[in-house]
């Protein structure tokens, strides 16, 4: 296997970080990543977390149990709009949708560039990813089970903005997007988009106990 470039003092600190809270993880020697999972108290009960280590900086990847389906096309539309008003005015990461499968990841990211995170830092950046998805998982839910709107499920979880965009324009835009995406715009195929190496080949369920974490939250089977 390939053996990717990372700071083993920023694996460290990431290790004892979880190892001090008693968390059960694996890590790749071979590619700097940690993965392992935690619950949360909420309609998403589990989170699958990947935590990218870099040579400058530390990416964390709240992986939803759940995804949309992709090969419909309204239902994607719905959890663009969705996750985009999520989005805004966050301050510390942000909601991603993968529009060939329908994935639904958190990801929070640590500049380590000439300097080294403190334990809080990266305490903040996973318990973070978890408090987005406990608050933002009705919506999710709703969406891909209930075939609920994006503008009734944000005001059904306590949405805190006015959006004055037109929804039917925005749709309409995204649902283009969308067929882009999944190269059926015109009935070819118009981009074949790389997959992420370092995160699609060491996905994987992750079995561990419960252990530290904040209330609400435990580190559990990935």
């Amino acid at each position: 296997m390939r053996k990717y470039e990372y700071s083993n003092e920023l694996a460290n600190l990431v290790k004892k970080f979880l190892v001090d809270n008693d968390w059960h993880f694996a890590f790749d020697e071979n590619t700097g990543v940690f993965e392992f999972g935690l619950r949360v108290k909420s309609k998403i009960q589990k989170i699958n977390y990947i935590v990218d280590v870099h040579e400058d900086e530390i990416v964390v990847y709240g992986m939803c149990p759940i995804g949309a389906n992709h090969t419909e096309s309204n239902m994607m539309v719905q959890m663009a709009e969705f996750l985009c008003r999520a989005n805004y005015g966050l301050k510390n990461g942000c909601f991603e949708l993968d529009f060939r499968d329908g994935e639904i990841r958190y990801k929070s990211f640590i500049d380590c560039e000439d300097m080294m995170p403190s334990n809080e830092v990266i305490k903040n950046s996973i318990h973070c990813t978890a408090a987005m998805f406990k608050r933002y998982a009705p919506g999710i839910v709703d969406i891909i089970f209930s075939g609920s709107s994006a503008k009734v499920s944000e005001t059904k979880k306590g949405g805190r903005r006015t959006i004055s965009c037109s929804t039917s324009l925005l749709a309409k835009t995204i649902l283009n997007a969308l067929r882009y995406a999944l190269g059926i715009f015109s009935g070819k195929a118009i981009y074949n988009f790389g997959t992420p190496e370092r995160l699609r080949t060491l996905r994987r369920s992750i079995f561990t106990v419960k252990a530290s974490a904040p209330a609400g939250l435990s580190c559990c089977a990935g």
